[in-house]
């Protein structure tokens, strides 16, 4: 397995980034493999999620771990690997704070379906059907938003800039007063 360099706007092939992928046809050794080192890849970069535009790939894939007990995420973590996903229905609206492994350093304020019915393919091309819920559905929105070209600044409520404290904690600053 290994660790794939993570693409930012600012990225020689940044403008994948903003461009719709393609349909998976194939799932073979290969596309396992891949999967494997997006799994990797985003736990290395403390991810909850990692699309396949983010390492350059213009391939509707995405993976996604997150634990099913916030108490226990240790023994609860499922992951999730999402081939060419559609959103089904989506209900509910919420508000909260997204990070980017794609956008280091930012933070944003995102709305957000708090359900979603989705539909996609596992790495053997088996169809699932999945109902996902607040974070959950969060994560999944934001991973299809990037197979879709959309990313989190383009959903924004406010932006945020995180920086580093004295303390070595971690602060938001909207970036209207990083800018003032």
């Amino acid at each position: 397995m290994a660790v794939l360099e993570i693409v930012t706007p600012k990225s020689t092939n940044g403008a994948i980034l903003r461009n719709p992928t393609k349909r998976v046809r194939v799932f073979d050794a290969a596309l396992h493999t891949l999967l494997d080192d997006m799994v990797l890849t985003m736990r290395e970069a403390n991810g909850a999620g990692l699309a396949a535009p983010q390492i350059g790939l213009d391939q509707r894939i995405s993976v996604i771990e997150w634990p099913d007990d916030p108490d226990n995420p240790e023994e609860s973590l499922r992951r999730y690997e999402i081939i060419n996903p559609e959103i089904v229905k989506a209900k509910g609206a919420e508000e909260g704070q997204e990070g980017c492994l794609s956008l280091p350093g930012l933070a944003a304020d995102v709305v957000r379906a708090t359900f979603l019915l989705v539909k996609f393919q596992d790495r053997d091309g088996k169809e699932v059907r999945l109902k996902v819920y607040d974070w959950l559905a969060r994560i999944f929105q934001h991973e299809i938003d990037h197979l879709n070209g959309v990313l989190m600044l383009d959903r924004a409520e406010t932006i945020y800039r995180v920086v580093e404290n004295a303390e070595g904690e971690f602060d938001l600053i909207p970036l209207e007063e990083v800018a003032a």
